[in-house]
């Protein structure tokens, strides 16, 4: 940000970017902020970490399959709306998926870890 006396006694404000938190600008310029933290329900919690971990495994594995950019794309979708929302619409395709990908060995174990913590969702 830079701030000089313009021609003519007026200033110039040149701001470059601004990301996050409330601005205000001019002799009245107000900001407020509110900021909400989401405590995901009862069951997501374990869920999250189990997608996470999974996701992790997926980013670490060599050769991508479009299987697994499918899979990544549904547990990104998760991730976001339980982040969001602190819980989860329906499953069933994630379910749908992580039973067919179940196969693959290094990520059986999480595989497996997600559909424990879904299993474990009320609903």
């Amino acid at each position: 940000m830079s701030a000089e006396t313009g021609a003519g006694g007026g200033a110039h404000v040149q701001i470059g970017s601004i990301s996050g938190g409330s601005q205000a600008f001019g002799d009245h310029g107000r900001a407020d902020s509110t900021n909400v933290t989401i405590v995901p329900g009862q069951g997501y919690e374990r869920l999250l970490g189990a997608v996470r971990t999974l996701r992790g495994e997926l980013d670490g594995a060599e050769g991508h399959t479009p299987e697994d950019e499918e899979l990544d794309a549904e547990l990104v979708a998760v991730e976001r709306e339980i982040g969001r929302t602190g819980s989860s619409g329906p499953l069933t395709r994630l379910r749908t998926l992580l039973e067919r990908y179940g196969a693959a060995t290094a990520t059986a174990a999480s595989v497996t870890a997600v559909l424990q913590a879904i299993a474990q969702i009320p609903g």
